[in-house]
């Protein structure tokens, strides 16, 4: 991936936020990271609402989205994101706890690029970010216009 793409992670865990950014560098993504703690924050920055930071028009982003998350759940904030005419194209991983067939279909039939179960234990949790690690160093980010 190239190193202007920004990778955005909406995650509510903290633990879990610092192994996804923490193992992404040890897989050689060098990339910006910027976190956001619910769905909240992630829909206003993508939306530029509020008085938090928004995205910038001409950049590339890439979307790691929990989808267990406090005020808006990912689920919805994928339906937001595929529903804009602009950030539909917005790459979004959902990363989840769940592995329950019917949300990953549901999520995947939404427009989620990609679909990844956090293994329950330390060791397969740091293994899954690493391979996503491996998969955004070769995937082709479309950059986002600003509408407005």
């Amino acid at each position: 991936m190239h190193t202007d793409v920004v990778i955005l992670v909406a995650e509510d865990d903290e633990g879990h936020a610092n192994l996804i950014k923490r193992n992404l560098k040890r897989a050689g993504i060098l990339n910006r990271i910027l976190l956001f703690r619910d769905g909240q924050e992630i829909l206003d920055f993508l939306f530029k609402n509020g008085k938090t930071p928004h995205r910038e028009a001409g950049a590339a982003y890439v979307l790691l989205l929990d989808i267990r998350m406090p005020k808006v759940d990912g689920v919805q904030v994928l339906e937001r994101v595929k529903a804009d005419p602009e950030l539909c194209k917005l790459p979004v991983i959902m990363i989840t706890t769940t592995d329950d067939p019917r949300e990953i279909e549901h999520c995947h039939v939404m427009g989620c690029s990609n679909y990844i179960t956090k293994p329950i234990d330390y060791e397969s949790f740091v293994n899954a970010v690493r391979q996503l690690g491996m998969f955004l160093s070769v995937v082709q980010v479309p950059v986002l216009k600003d509408e407005t």
